[in-house]
This record gives structure tokens, C-alpha cells and sequence, in this order.
């Protein structure tokens, strides 16, 4: 057996077959691969997914380590009378003192190194002249590439006291990631962990965003598959070891529409209500997942 994380060795004999054909495993894939590198190749071939091994796990990791060093930082700006582009730039010079890369910058035309997004902006705030203020809340995305491996995490940060509406959402948020990863595991699906976000949010009478999505990462800042947040439990593509791939939950107090401004980048709540989103690099692992950003583990691992 080669360094792939233990793939074909995690499934059981009546999984669905995780390439794709509709079969159980017994039935499909499970006498004809030889060794796991076969089983990656199926898996390639069929979903454009590439399962990592351990030596693409351990570069990711790496990554991670910078993009937690770089939201350590920023929970220290994040504060009244900030100004969103000075966070950027000192982020951006962090990473480049860190020998790596903001996968941000240049990105489709992205002018800026980090994606900051106040109150109703759902995702891709460009960080510029806009000044923190009492009662904002603000999520700060960052993405590093280091040694060419890619790792991607945000947290929403209260800026001073916020309205108890505020304070809500965030807390809602970071229960939905904290779901999310709980259903990540082998034999599960990506509809299951859509399901745990979507069940959790609208519970509590708020609306999960449906134009944005997690993805797959580690080898391109974007990778297959897209990650809904959104699902019915035991629907989409099958989880196996090797996957690397982002949850990001963006929840609003209101509707779930959203729309994007001139810029053709920040995307904000059709109905102006506050939104906050959590981001955490995941692998699945032969036992369930790996945070490979694991930011407060106390909490999401519990």
C-alpha cells in the first residue's frame, strides 16, 4: 500500500461505490483495484478529485499553520477605528515574511490579498478605505499558498459590543461549521453534511446562502467538488479518505438571496440583513476528519 490516507481500506462492503456508478462497492470497485493509487485514479477520472497523500497532507498542514498565525493577527486589528485595508496589507506582509503566497491576490482579476466583508456582505469584501465600527460584525477569509500547497480559513469577528441579534448569528454560524465537520466521514455524503448546516440554521430562523459554496482544495486554490451547505442526508457524492475540501457556511438573519455589487466581487444580502460565515480546510481521514485549520478545536471537535 502506497501514502494515499488509506482510501479503499475505510469503505465496507455495502458503501455506495464511490465512483460514482450507482453500485455498491462489493459490486464495483472493491476487487479491481489493485493498491490505492489505482482507487485515486478511478476517483480522478470519474470526479476530477484528487485524493491527497500523506506527503500532500502534511504540505497543506504547513499551509494551515500560516493561514492560523494570519487570523491570529487579525483578531488583534479587528477593532473600532481600523481600517480595512491597513488589515490586509499587514496580513499580506506576514505571508510574504512567511516565504509564502495570498492566493487572493490576482485571483480573476482580485485586487487584494485577504476577503474582509462587514454586516451584510456575504463574501468577497474588498478591504480598502472602510473603517471598523462599534457594533460591526466582519469576517476575515484569507487563503496562503506555501511550498505551492493551498489552505483556506475565515472567522466572523464582533468588532466591540453588538446588537444581541448580532451576537446571535455568529454564535449560529460557528455551530453550523462545528456540524458540518461532526458529519464528515468516510461512507457519509456530501448531502449529509449540507443536511446537519441546513437542518441547524433554519432552526433557529435563519437562512443558509445558496450562491456560494465550500470546495475542494490543496493543489489549486478551487478543486473539485463544491460543497453545499445546503442537502438531504445520504444524497451526493461519497466521502473517502483523501478528500480535502473547505466547509464555509454563509448564514444570514434574513433571506437567503444575495446579490453582487459593481465591483463584480462583494456580494451582499438581497435584503440587507446581517450575515456571518466560519471556514475551516478539512481532510477526511479513515475515522472521520482532520481540521487542517483547526482553529479552537475545544469547540468544533467536541
Amino acid at each position: 500500500m502506497n501514502d494515499v490516507i488509506a482510501t479503499a481500506a475505510a469503505l465496507q462492503r455495502n458503501d455506495p461505490c464511490p465512483c460514482g456508478s450507482g453500485l455498491k462497492y462489493k459490486k464495483c470497485c472493491m476487487d479491481k483495484q489493485g493498491t490505492d493509487k489505482d482507487f485515486a485514479a478511478v476517483y480522478y477520472r470519474r470526479h476530477g478529485i484528487r485524493l491527497k497523500t500523506a506527503a500532500d497532507v502534511e504540505g497543506i498542514r504547513r499551509s494551515g499553520r500560516l493561514v492560523l498565525e494570519l487570523l491570529e493577527i487579525a483578531s488583534g486589528l479587528v477593532k473600532p477605528g481600523a481600517v480595512t485595508g491597513d488589515i490586509d496589507r499587514i496580513l499580506a506582509e506576514h505571508t510574504r515574511q512567511r516565504g509564502a503566497i495570498s492566493a487572493p491576490m490576482g485571483y480573476r482579476g482580485y485586487p487584494k490579498n485577504t476577503c474582509i466583508s462587514i454586516n451584510e456582505v456575504i463574501c468577497h469584501g474588498i478591504p480598502g478605505e472602510r473603517i471598523l465600527l462599534e457594533g460591526d460584525i466582519v469576517n476575515v477569509d484569507v487563503t496562503t499558498i506555501l511550498d505551492g500547497f493551498y489552505a483556506d480559513a475565515s472567522k466572523t469577528f464582533a468588532v466591540g459590543q453588538v446588537a444581541p441579534e448580532a451576537a446571535r448569528l455568529i454564535q449560529v454560524t460557528r455551530e453550523c461549521l462545528r456540524r458540518g465537520m461532526k458529519a464528515v466521514k468516510p461512507g457519509n455524503t456530501l448531502g449529509d453534511i449540507g443536511h446537519a448546516i441546513q437542518s441547524y440554521a433554519e432552526g433557529e430562523k435563519c437562512s443558509v446562502v445558496r450562491d456560494f459554496v465550500g470546495h475542494g482544495i490543496g493543489f489549486d486554490f478551487h478543486e473539485p467538488p463544491q460543497i453545499m451547505h445546503t442537502g438531504r442526508r445520504g444524497h451526493g457524492l461519497t466521502l473517502v479518505p483523501g478528500m480535502v475540501f473547505t466547509i464555509e457556511p454563509m448564514i444570514n438573519l434574513g433571506r437567503a438571496d444575495s446579490r453582487v455589487l459593481r465591483d463584480g466581487w462583494t456580494a451582499v444580502t438581497a435584503d440587507g440583513s446581517l450575515s456571518a460565515q466560519f471556514e475551516q480546510t478539512l481532510l477526511v481521514t479513515p475515522d472521520g476528519c482532520e481540521s487542517l485549520t483547526p482553529y479552537e478545536p475545544d469547540y468544533f471537535l467536541t
